[in-house]
């Protein structure tokens, strides 16, 4: 889910949080009384503006920190099948510089549920960003990371970035076009 906060008021940090600068993904420690502004939020995680003029990305279980709830834990729909739930948890997954989730920019090639010899699955994502220089890289494969190994039954997780084939707009979804103004 995005929100956006167009009018937002300045929110002083309630207690020392850490935070990722946008877009080098450089983790920074935000100390109490800092001054931000709610820009978004987008899926579990809210981005802010500080007064110096920095964009970082607070994540949910920080939300406290600016008078926010961290995120519950969701129940799964245990109806459907596991390969489901995972692409709904990606679905979840933002690049916080792009409103767009991961699977609809299409940066998702591949989700593989594997069943384990001793119990459980295995999930194996392969995944690709805009550019290969992002610096939200190592940020945005821990997000879908730790959003796969919440779902029940999955007892081993493995995100790898890869870069062939290159992403370019054509595996955007349409509906991830028409929001952007690319259609």
């Amino acid at each position: 889910m995005i929100t956006s906060y167009p009018h937002n008021e300045p929110i002083k940090l309630s207690r020392d949080c850490e935070a990722i600068q946008i877009p080098s993904g450089t983790k920074i420690k935000l100390p109490k009384g800092l001054s931000v502004r709610i820009a978004q939020s987008l899926g579990d995680n809210y981005t802010v503006t500080t007064d110096e003029g920095y964009i970082v990305q607070i994540a949910g279980k920080d939300a406290d920190a600016i008078g926010k709830e961290p995120p519950k834990t969701q129940e799964a729909n245990q109806q459907a099948p596991l390969e489901q739930l995972v692409l709904d948890q990606l679905k979840t997954c933002y690049d916080p510089e792009i409103p767009i989730n991961i699977v609809d920019l299409g940066l998702v090639y591949e989700s593989k549920v594997t069943p384990l010899a001793e119990a459980g699955n295995r999930v194996d994502v392969k995944m690709t960003l805009t550019a290969p220089g992002c610096g939200m890289g190592d940020v945005l494969k821990k997000d879908a990371q730790t959003k796969i190994e919440r779902l029940p039954g999955v007892k081993e997780v493995n995100v790898e970035l890869v870069w062939e084939p290159a992403w370019d707009q054509s595996r955007m979804s349409d509906a991830a076009k028409l929001k952007l103004g690319l259609m």
